[in-house]
């Protein structure tokens, strides 16, 4: 089955990312880091026990890979947005063979005590034109929303618009089990509904 594990705000530098969703939020992040093997960099804000957010962008420091960077950020453009949501799995095999190709393959990742395995396709853009999710499968015991601190956000829904909606749930069927998303037809957009500690908030 596959469950949120977090929401990513790309922007065209981190600053940019970060900055629309600590205005959107009201809230500044609770930690960094960053991702060698694609030369990115990040923000992270914790939103209890099983979900967090992330602000995304390039390392202008960090040396080019020779391969696509994930998320689609190479081809990246305009303001920042929620430009990716990913999804929880516990068996990557069977779920990218159940999904199809344009999923992508698994890159195995490590930072620190963490060990993931997310998809990424050698376009390095997410399927639904960008709109769709990448699949991640976290190593246990460790996750980093064991150790984020708390921002005191927490998701309410996620809201996936797009104008091929209906085959999306058909491609997901009953793989998902996440009452927070929801799908719309219309023109493609991601948005998220998080509870602040100043109210209810929209990102996207």
């Amino acid at each position: 089955m596959l469950v949120l594990d977090h929401i990513a705000v790309v922007g065209i530098t981190r600053q940019l990312a970060t900055g629309f969703a600590e205005k959107s939020l009201g809230i500044a992040p609770v930690a960094q880091g960053a991702h060698p093997h694609f030369g990115t960099h990040n923000h992270l804000w914790g939103m209890g026990a099983d979900c967090y957010l992330e602000s995304i962008a390039i390392d202008p420091d960090a040396p080019q890979p020779t391969y696509a960077r994930w998320f689609g950020l190479d081809q990246f453009s305009g303001p920042p947005r929620i430009g990716s949501w990913i999804l929880a799995t516990t068996d990557m095999k069977a779920t990218l063979k159940q999904l199809g190709p344009e999923f992508g393959t698994p890159v195995r990742l490590e930072r620190g005590k963490y060990t993931w395995e997310i998809s990424v396709s050698s376009s390095g853009v997410l399927p639904f034109g960008g709109y769709g999710p990448a699949i991640i499968q976290w190593q246990p015991p460790a996750h980093p929303c064991q150790d984020l601190p708390d921002s005191g956000c927490r998701l309410l829904s996620l809201q996936v618009q797009h104008p091929q909606a209906a085959r999306m749930q058909e491609v997901f069927g009953e793989l998902l089990n996440d009452m927070r998303i929801g799908f719309s037809d219309g023109p493609a957009h991601i948005s998220a509904e998080i509870q602040t500690d100043h109210g209810v908030v929209t990102l996207g």
